[in-house]
């Protein structure tokens, strides 16, 4: 069958089975998920189900080598290649491990969606010596080649989402609202999906919400700065803070915290979007030396970096978000879902009025939701419609998302 054909195979079904997969600036590992689309006559979603879920970490040694490229200290073109090859090894092997958990056959997938692995992500746009002269760009990149991961797997792979969207004049970031809102909308309820990963972004969905009034940016660090720091105090014995345990055992240095808090970027109006080229490894190391000077035990400085995304988020809500928007519910996915004394700082910041919970209570694994929102936008991309939200891009227009490789 030809690469037209396929197309329209895939278009004429009404059942679609398709795997996601995330690996986020955390850089823990790979999510995978197996998603179950059904979709209404006029190709739009009707229903999704997460039908099984598979997490595989990175070693060691992978996290170091991907860690040594989102730096420009660090970074080496061979290396960049390599792993940019190498890394789709890994996605077919979680690709191989998610199928056999579910019983299912590579024949019964239609795709594979994958984010790929973000090494850089420019915020607005930067110079370049453009054919008539300086201009600027948009540009971000992820890497893990789909051609390898369509070779191995044996299925046809979409990825490469966050391009058209850099294309259309947009940050190419958050791309998950689209899926936020196919998933969590609510007639009555005004809700806020806030993932906390490696950064921290929030879906902003007005009760009743179309797709055009959906908001969302991100509101700084999640979990990056705060696993950077545990390792630093644990001498490496530790990646991150267990259930926010170490943080729960120090005290918040609010001089600190207050200047953290300074921070420009907390500032910008959305739409908005951050990385590790800003809150990575020398970030965590200035603010290590920071705390030694100020004579801060490891568990307070941890505490300190804890509260920072908590009041990071809380901050973003009360200047962005609760002066438009009524909210009755935060739902909180992501590592940082698991993190108690996080999401307690959190709940004492925005009072009672809003309710925090995970998306673990509405049935799907706080860790799956970025991999189901993957699977999602790439069977946008196969039926041919938009998968990105100008309102929060600010892309110039809707436009269909990933390239395709059969």
């Amino acid at each position: 069958m030809d690469q037209p054909a396929r197309l329209l195979d895939y278009r004429s079904k009404k059942e679609h089975l398709l795997i996601g997969l995330m690996s986020g600036t955390s850089l823990d590992g790979i999510d995978a998920a197996l998603v179950a689309i059904r979709t209404k006559e006029n190709g739009e979603i009707e229903d999704v189900a997460l039908r099984e879920f598979y997490y595989m970490p990175y070693s060691d040694e992978l996290r170091e080598w991907v860690m040594s490229l989102c730096s420009v200290e660090t970074a080496r073109v061979d290396r960049l290649t390599a792993v940019h090859y190498g890394l789709s090894e890994w996605y077919a092997y979680a690709v191989g491990q998610l199928m056999e958990k579910a019983g299912v056959s590579a024949a019964e997938v239609d795709a594979v969606c994958t984010h790929g692995q973000t090494i850089w992500h420019i915020a607005g746009r930067t110079p370049f010596p453009g054919p008539t002269g300086m201009t600027e760009v948009r540009a971000s990149l992820q890497i893990g080649e789909l051609s390898t991961l369509a070779e191995r797997t044996g299925i046809p792979v979409v990825g490469n989402f966050r391009a058209r969207d850099l294309a259309a004049d947009g940050e190419g970031a958050p791309l998950v609202p689209y899926a936020d809102f196919i998933l969590f909308r609510h007639a009555t309820k005004g809700r806020l999906l806030q993932n906390i990963g490696g950064i921290a972004n929030v879906t902003v969905l007005p009760a009743g919400a179309s797709i055009e009034e959906v908001v969302a940016f991100d509101t700084g660090p999640g979990n990056m700065i705060m696993d950077q720091i545990v390792q630093i105090v644990t001498e490496g014995k530790l990646r991150y803070d267990d259930a926010g345990r170490l943080a729960a055992s120090g005290v918040v240095h609010q001089p600190l915290l207050d200047r953290l808090m300074q921070d420009p970027y907390y500032q910008i109006k959305p739409p908005k979007s951050t990385g590790r080229e800003v809150y990575g490894r020398a970030f965590a190391q200035e603010l290590s030396a920071e705390g030694a000077k100020l004579g801060l035990s490891g568990a307070d400085l941890i505490a300190t970096v804890t509260a920072l995304t908590a009041s990071s988020i809380a901050a973003a809500y009360l200047q962005f978000v609760i002066p438009t928007t009524k909210v009755e519910e935060v739902i909180v996915s992501g590592g940082g879902a698991h993190n108690q004394t996080l999401l307690r700082m959190l709940q004492s910041q925005l009072g009672t009025e809003m309710t925090i919970t995970t998306t673990q209570q509405f049935g799907m694994p706080d860790d799956a939701k970025e991999a189901v929102a993957f699977a999602i936008l790439g069977h946008e991309t196969l039926m041919g419609r938009p998968s990105n939200v100008p309102s929060v891009t600010g892309a110039k227009r809707a436009v269909p998302l990933g390239n395709i490789c059969f």
